[in-house]
């Protein structure tokens, strides 16, 4: 065989196997769709029930269009089973608890609306907080307001002070303000230009600061999540905001990089500490703070988690007992660690935004804070530092060679430029089939640029030939 045909025996080689790995990825996805084309989930046994609110993926035209159409809130048995299901608006985030019942949860919604809808000339959001029985499907609305637009303006997070009181995580007006829902009055606001200048985080004004997480902490204080500032941010309702309780820095990507669902870990079990999904870092971190003289002090890492598979983790809950349920995004899994920091349970969901264990408290107010608890840290691929491609040192998921290969490729490319290329994909392309992919792309580019060199190289050695025949 000839030096060339080797060659292309070896390109061709290389297409059917990257597109087996493509090819096995979609067929697996389209396997776990159930006949009325919504999913199934192997979600095996947990201590609880566990509710999951997904984030679809419109980043071409509607959502019927996009690539990550479906958004849904499910909730798991203790036995793995499905309890509930409802895929009726075009977005779910935040998932909370409601207090004294066992199985009501409150979310965050929305729904996209076109022109005519908004009775504008163009199309816009309605933002909804419900209510729902997951044992009998009753849905209760709470509160709704509409917003311009359809991107960057959908509210994530609400959480409740009192009985007919909502603060909420205003995105499209970079704002956080207490409402009565009797009334739908504002009783009170914070408006983040009020202390940030404009020309820090995101593009003002469409998406300046990206509100996207509110807690009200016991002593009456909001804990808010500004992604684009790479902030955690602590407000007083009477003087604002608190700055020397600031958890990072806009820009400085180690610390936290457009971060979202941070919770709060109180004095009473550990804290205090803030854990939280690190997103364009892939990990999710906790840090606790040291209290320094007069009301100073400093937040000081101190758990870390990641494995390969991990891409763009946007809620981590601390549960009693030290396990961690960490919602991974881009990952497309929701799953529990344990203190080992070993995955314990695992089930696959299409571009999850957050989860709930019902009966833990809400999000991480039941768990210890990792520097109490004595919490293991886990990094990198699932190998270590100086093998990422070694399995022996996994997180307790097995993890294939392509994962570990997309591990090192993700921490290779710029800040969010990995995050970007996931989001973008279809939900069942993960980081080994968009290696696939891309070594389908560059074998074929190779192949071209190979033949047109032969070609070239062909043709100059056969024109002096010809000539001299001539002669």
């Amino acid at each position: 065989m000839r030096s060339r045909d080797a060659v292309r025996v070896l390109f061709v080689g290389l297409i059917v196997a990257s597109a087996f790995v493509v090819g096995s990825g979609y067929l697996s996805a389209e396997s776990s769709a159930s006949v009325e084309g919504r999913p199934t989930f192997d979600a095996p046994r947990a201590d609880g029930i566990t509710v999951v609110a997904t984030d679809s993926n419109t980043w071409m035209g509607e959502a019927s269009d996009g690539p990550r159409a479906r958004a849904e809130l499910v909730a798991f048995r203790s036995n793995g089973s499905v309890l509930y299901y409802n895929d009726s608006h075009t977005r779910y985030w935040d998932v909370d608890p409601v207090k004294g019942e066992s199985r009501t949860v409150m979310y965050v919604s929305a729904d996209h609306l076109n022109a005519s809808e908004c009775s504008a000339t163009t199309p816009c959001t309605r933002n909804v907080v419900e209510e729902v029985n997951l044992s009998t499907g009753e849905v209760t609305e709470l509160y709704a307001r509409i917003t311009p637009r359809k991107h960057s303006t959908r509210w994530h997070d609400v959480d409740r002070i009192g009985e007919n009181r909502l603060v909420v995580a205003d995105i499209a007006q970079d704002r956080v303000y207490v409402v009565d829902t009797e009334t739908g009055l504002v009783e009170w606001s914070w408006d983040a230009q009020s202390e940030y200048p404009l020309e820090g985080g995101g593009p003002y004004p469409e998406d300046w600061t990206h509100i996207n997480d509110v807690t009200v902490l016991d002593d009456g204080t909001i804990m808010v999540s500004m992604r684009n500032q790479d902030q955690v941010v602590f407000l007083s309702r009477e003087t604002g905001l608190l700055e020397n309780r600031t958890l990072g820095e806009d820009g400085r990507h180690d610390i936290i990089y457009e971060q979202h669902n941070p919770d709060y870990i109180n004095e009473s079990n550990g804290g205090p500490a803030v854990l939280v999904g690190d997103s364009e870092n892939n990990r999710v971190i906790e840090y606790q703070r040291e209290e320094g003289a007069n009301g100073t002090g400093d937040w000081e890492q101190s758990w870390i988690w990641q494995d390969a598979r991990m891409q763009w983790p946007r809620d981590a809950d601390r549960l009693p007992g030290g396990n961690t349920l960490i919602t991974d995004s881009n990952g497309n899994r929701v799953f529990e660690v344990n203190p080992q920091g070993e995955i314990v349970w695992s089930v696959d969901v299409a571009f999850p935004y957050e989860a709930e264990r019902l009966g833990t408290g809400d999000e991480s107010t039941g768990g210890p804070s990792a520097a109490s608890a004595d919490l293991q840290s886990k990094t990198g691929g699932g190998g270590s530092a100086a093998n990422p491609f070694d399995n022996t040192a996994n997180s307790g998921e097995e993890t294939g060679v392509l994962d570990r290969a997309w591990a090192v490729v993700r921490g290779l490319l710029p800040g969010r430029t990995a995050n970007g290329l996931m989001y973008v994909t279809p939900v069942w392309m993960g980081g080994p089939e968009v290696l696939a992919l891309g070594a389908i792309v560059l074998t074929l580019l190779v192949w071209l640029l190979a033949e047109l060199y032969w070609s070239s190289w062909t043709a100059s050695v056969s024109s002096p030939v010809s000539i001299s025949r001539r002669r």
